[in-house]
């Protein structure tokens, strides 16, 4: 096969060639190689590559095969891409492009890369993220701004930027990525790929300083349902360095994306009643719950009482600021983004009460969305309330005369989801006017994954977009 036509191989196709020998891990690299060559100086997604040294890696993957998890797991020398917040033993991690690691090389791997590994991906290079994942754009002090390839004079959005445009280009077939806020979400919207953040637990982080919290999670990313679903199988599993996680289920995700399943109730909604969102953005959704009427399913406007879903986020995700950011504050705070002391000292001014009232609330919230599932199957609402923007920006201030009140207020779409512990399954639904895609977040209750990857097939079907990804930087 050529070079362009591995690259055009959708995951499950290629890891299908790779188990019958009829190419091999080095073809694959080859091509991600080439391609990164062509597309990502227009981009900037991947900074760092090792491509030679997944090469090396490449020669005893058939050796690896008994440490794998399950067969439906095994990847057999898949390249991917993993964004540069998680380690690979070995190579450069710069946490997002922070200046001040921007000479680290990591010792071990991270608890994702390691289940990964185990289950037969070869990483090729590590993709961009704003600096500690911290922002809902992508741009960094050490590697500057990541395009969007459908239209390069615009943001991918973050944090997971860099594996949103490296998967949507071709550079690698599926990718990792985090998500606290809308990190997985909007960069799969942005770039027209699909992301899942998972139940929390599911995939393993660290090891890591702050290793209670429930807010950030490792996902897969990759071009369509079924590749996300494989992508899945193989980052699950239990890794006692975390403790939150646990064991990896029986079920295979990939299975269940090969069965689509028609959710019988679905909800939606455009705002969640807590945000405002583009008029046109919102017709979409509307056009998507019609296609899903018209597919059988019995849909219903309505979501649950999220109203006081902001200010609970923002105590939240400000402690978990100061747990895991305040040293780095107190030795390299002139290394440190705006953003980033912003936050922590906008979050040392809460007080016990704040955070008390901000964990009673989360906790209400959260019994609210589990009843509201006991009626419907599916939630689904935007994974983005605005267009996306110029690459320049780091935040969207105003959108069609509603004013954001924080820096990120305008991902409150995902964030109020996030405070739930649902997964949520970025999947492209059309395109606006301007040529850019749209994906919706399909929200189920929580540990439901395998339910959620059988009926995002069904939804992706239904939407019929056909294979966008992947393309060349426009």
């Amino acid at each position: 096969m050529s070079e362009n036509e591995l690259i055009a191989l959708t995951a499950v196709e290629a890891v299908e060639k790779l188990k019958k020998r009829e190419i091999t891990p080095v073809d694959l690299i080859n091509a991600a190689e080439k391609r990164t060559d062509e597309v990502d100086g227009d981009i900037n997604t991947m900074p760092i590559r090792f491509h030679a040294a997944a090469r090396e890696m490449a020669k005893d993957i058939d050796a690896r095969k008994g440490g794998a998890r399950k067969p439906a797991a095994w990847l057999a020398g898949l390249p991917v891409g993993i964004k540069d917040l998680s380690h690979v033993a070995g190579q450069r991690t710069t946490m997002g492009g922070s200046p001040i690691y921007k000479d680290y090389v990591a010792d071990h791997s991270s608890n994702d890369v390691a289940n990964l590994l185990q289950n037969g991906a070869i990483p090729v290079g590590k993709l961009t993220s704003p600096e500690f994942g911290f922002n809902a754009t992508t741009y960094s002090q050490l590697f500057g701004y990541t395009r969007n390839p459908w239209d390069t004079a615009l943001s991918t959005a973050g944090s997971s930027g860099g594996p949103a445009a490296a998967v949507a280009t071709g550079q690698v077939w599926a990718a990792t990525g985090s998500d606290l806020g809308a990190s997985i979400r909007t960069p799969a919207s942005f770039c027209g790929i699909v992301g899942l953040r998972p139940s929390p637990g599911l995939v393993p982080r660290g090891p890591v300083s702050f290793s209670f919290t429930l807010l950030p999670v490792h996902g897969p990313m990759a071009r369509n349902v079924k590749d996300t679903a494989l992508m899945m199988d193989a980052m699950v599993g239990l890794r006692t360095s975390d403790p939150l996680s646990f064991a990896a289920p029986d079920v295979s995700y990939l299975a269940a994306a090969e069965k689509p399943e028609k959710p019988l109730r679905v909800a939606f909604s455009v705002d969640l009643g807590i945000t405002s969102c583009d008029r046109e953005i919102a017709e979409i959704v509307r056009q998507s719950a019609r296609k899903l009427e018209a597919a059988g399913c019995i849909v219903e406007e309505i979501h649950p009482d999220f109203g006081d879903a902001i200010e609970i986020f923002h105590a939240i995700r400000g402690t978990g600021h100061i747990a895991g950011m305040a040293p780095l504050m107190e030795k390299h705070a002139d290394l440190l983004t705006d953003e980033i002391k912003w936050s922590i000292e906008t979050a040392r001014k809460l007080g016990p009460d704040d955070i008390a009232k901000a964990e009673r609330g989360r906790s209400s919230l959260q019994q609210r969305v589990a009843a509201f599932f006991e009626t419907y199957d599916l939630l689904i609402c935007p994974a983005n309330v605005v267009p996306p923007f110029p690459v320049e920006w780091t935040t969207v201030k105003e959108h069609e005369g509603h004013k954001f009140e924080r820096y990120i207020d305008w991902i409150a779409i995902t964030f109020a989801i996030t405070l739930t512990a649902c997964p949520s399954l970025s999947v492209p639904c059309g395109f606006l006017k301007s040529g850019m895609p749209l994906g919706l977040q399909l929200v189920s209750r929580p540990r439901s994954e395998y339910t959620l990857f059988s009926q995002g097939k069904f939804f992706e079907d239904v939407m019929n977009l056909g294979a966008i990804t992947p393309i060349l930087p426009k």
